[in-house]
């Protein structure tokens, strides 16, 4: 397998700086590529990027716009939020070298197409090798070098465990697998799943509904992973059950905040991303084409688009016949 030596990171947003950050760690040379000029010319001054309080750019990490010089690198990773990826893919692809990976780095899927994030680097890059990276990790935590373990997948597994060795670092874990699909959905569902957790714990349900809840919701991931041929041990590794249970039990994670407001009776925080109020409607078309039960996602669908209160979903979860568990 060709050596990896430099990294591009296209968004600079917090998840992008921390990605260039470990990917510095590890050994490669990096770019930074923020998606306008004045954000690239304000960070690459100040080696400060507002949206990561705390942290200075290492000195070695190079800061551009220039979005031809970042595509000659040998790894990119696409670290925008997920309604954007086509955008960032398209933009990269007439600079972009054959056979070069490209690493999505949001959990997400495609609204309007409903394309997982390696069907739309595939469609919009057809002579690039798509990736995945997903996992429990928050921006903050991978940009202090705190210890993360995460899981990189693509199709053919000597690809993913070659660029598991690029990215991997004492503090940055990677595990690696050629099951695409789980841990795309993994990635996805949990964003729609911590809204639902975010919801129980603003409500103040208490902590017995809240495992209920994380565990039902795991039961619902691995029914829709298994229905579009997931693995069952990447739905129980860190794409998937790991991944739950992190941003099912903390505010840091954004889809559990925007929960929370919700539970709270608040408006929508709207500083700040959740992508799982982009996802759960397009995961709910899903389900129902795989023909899947998801009463907690459909839940909170609904409660996101008005169809229904958060008292008349609870009351309708509750209220469900009882059944084996499974």
């Amino acid at each position: 397998m060709t050596g990896f030596d430099k990294v591009a990171v296209i968004g600079a947003g917090a998840w992008g700086t921390a990605l260039a950050a470990l990917a510095t760690r590890a050994g490669r040379k990096v770019i930074l590529c923020p998606r306008n000029s004045a954000t690239a010319a304000q960070i690459a001054a100040t080696r400060i990027n507002p949206k990561l309080s705390g942290m200075t750019l290492q000195a070695n990490i190079d800061v551009t716009d220039d979005i031809a010089r970042a595509a000659l690198a040998d790894i990119i990773l696409i670290a925008t939020p997920a309604q954007s990826l086509r955008a960032a893919v398209t933009a990269l692809t007439p600079h972009l070298a054959r056979a070069t990976p490209v690493i999505a780095c949001a959990k997400g899927i495609e609204r309007g197409t409903h394309k997982f994030m390696t069907e739309v680097i595939a469609e919009a890059a057809p002579d690039a090798r798509p990736a995945i990276l997903s996992g429990p990790s928050f921006a903050e935590d991978v940009a202090r070098g705190l210890p993360t373990a995460v899981t990189l997948a693509a199709k053919e597994v000597e690809l993913a465990g070659a660029l598991a060795q690029a990215l991997g670092s004492p503090s940055f874990r990677l595990y690696h697998t050629s099951d695409i699909r789980g841990v795309e959905i993994g990635g996805a569902a949990k964003n729609v799943l911590a809204i639902a957790a975010g919801i129980a714990a603003g409500k103040k349900l208490g902590a017995s509904a809240q495992a209920a809840l994380t565990t039902r919701g795991f039961g619902e991931l691995v029914r829709l992973g298994r229905a579009c041929g997931a693995r069952s041990e990447t739905m129980a590794g860190l794409s998937g059950l790991g991944d739950l249970i992190l941003t099912c039990s903390s505010p840091q994670s954004r889809n559990f905040a925007l929960g929370m407001a919700l539970g709270r009776g608040e408006a929508r925080p709207r500083d700040k991303l959740a992508e799982g109020e982009f996802t759960a409607p397009v995961l709910i078309e899903l389900a129902t084409a795989q023909d899947v039960d998801m009463p907690v996602s459909n839940a909170v669908a609904a409660i996101l688009n008005g169809a229904t209160t958060i008292d008349d979903a609870i009351e309708s979860l509750l209220t469900r016949p009882f059944k084996a568990e499974g």
